[in-house]
């Protein structure tokens, strides 16, 4: 993997990713496509119309099912999915969070239960890596132990001392593995913890820059804690990143969180919310959200967003969408997709631009000036 920054504005920075699969232009942001598939769109969608180069794909998910020996059989994530540009994988942390009632977190790893047929399992940092290294994909995210927020200090004391032994686990274990020539084309990155707690990041930073990670991601936010907790969290933490190492915010977010944070020095987000509010009916504009599933939409022959130019906007108004997600129709759910994708994937690009320019300020500025013309 190859990163070069190109461009800063303030802590605002555009750069060149470059994996074996393709080259992507940062800050970017990844859709989630967590059983290797971005829901109702498949890789023509992703490569032709949204042009995205790259998305994420979940360990856990796919450890489950069909399983990682299968899709190695089928040539990794990218010949079993045929999106041909690259995966990033995230290691199953967060979702022993998020079903942390099937899961029981050891100084060794996680052990769960599968959600699927309540089998029980157990990941380590090896683990992990192990059914990465069948999935094939470009960056592969380490084990870490997330908590939610607010946590008691003893609580987070107990993250931090678990991540970061996994983390030099984990690094050690690939680089061993690169040895023995597995996971050569493979990259990875260590993951920040600490809650909200400015000492705790601080550590955690430190102690994985330390290590030779390709890139550094701040994990366990946007979990409980407020959006300026986000923010001065992310502020707090970023000048105890590597710059010349991409910095990835995990799960992260709504289109403001995605220009805030980017002004912070972020270069990579990942987040389910274009494509889940998608299917609940709710469009991102670029003054806003709108609820297309509203009755005063029904004769309404305007595109979502008069500014875009998505297949979706050029092809179909606000009317016809209404009444596809009424009908409870399918093809509703490719048409949202798809449009709210292109808005988050064409901010990101509006953002390079505005970064390369030396316009982040008056950028910023204008895009929160626009929503309120709707508030």
């Amino acid at each position: 993997m190859e990163f070069k920054v190109t461009k800063t504005d303030g802590n605002a920075r555009t750069g060149i990713l470059k994996t074996a699969h393709s080259e992507i232009a940062t800050p970017v942001f990844m859709p989630v496509g967590t059983v290797g598939a971005v829901k109702s769109l498949d890789a023509t969608d992703m490569k032709e119309i949204l042009d995205a180069k790259i998305i994420l794909a979940n360990t856990y998910h796919m450890y489950l099912r069909p399983g990682s020996n299968i899709v190695k059989e089928f040539g990794g994530l990218h010949g079993f999915s045929k999106f041909d540009r690259s995966f990033l994988t995230d290691s199953g942390g967060f979702q022993a969070f998020s079903l942390r009632s099937n899961t029981k977190n050891d100084d060794g790893g996680i052990k769960f239960k599968s959600h699927i047929d309540g089998s029980t399992h157990y990941f380590t940092p090896k683990s992990v890596l192990d059914t990465q290294y069948d999935l094939g994909s470009d960056i592969m995210m380490i084990l870490d132990d997330l908590v939610a927020l607010p946590a008691e200090k003893k609580r987070v004391e107990l993250s931090l001392k678990r991540t970061i032994k996994w983390a030099d686990e984990a690094i050690r274990y690939h680089k061993f593995k690169q040895n023995e020539g597995v996971g050569l084309k493979q990259n990875i990155f260590g993951i920040i913890q600490g809650g909200t707690d400015y000492e705790a990041r601080k550590f955690c930073a430190q102690s994985l820059c330390e290590m030779d990670f390709d890139g550094l991601a701040i994990g366990g936010l946007s979990v409980g804690e407020s959006n300026q907790e986000m923010y001065d969290t992310v502020e707090g933490v970023i000048p105890f990143t590597d710059p010349a190492r991409p910095r990835y915010l995990m799960g992260v977010g709504t289109p403001e969180d995605l220009v805030e944070n980017v002004e912070r020095g972020v270069d990579m987000f990942d987040c389910v919310m274009p494509t889940r509010n998608a299917r609940n009916g709710t469009l991102f504009t670029s003054f806003g959200k709108i609820n297309v599933k509203s009755a005063k939409f029904i004769n309404d022959h305007a595109p979502i967003d008069s500014e875009c130019d998505c297949y979706t906007c050029r092809n179909y108004s606000r009317g016809y969408l209404n009444h596809l997600f009424k009908a409870r129709e399918l093809t509703f759910f490719r048409l949202a997709s798809l449009h709210n994708l292109h808005y988050y994937l064409n901010l990101m690009k509006q953002i390079r631009e505005a970064i390369a320019n030396g316009e982040f300020a008056k950028f910023k500025i204008n895009f929160y000036a626009k929503r309120k013309v709707n508030d």
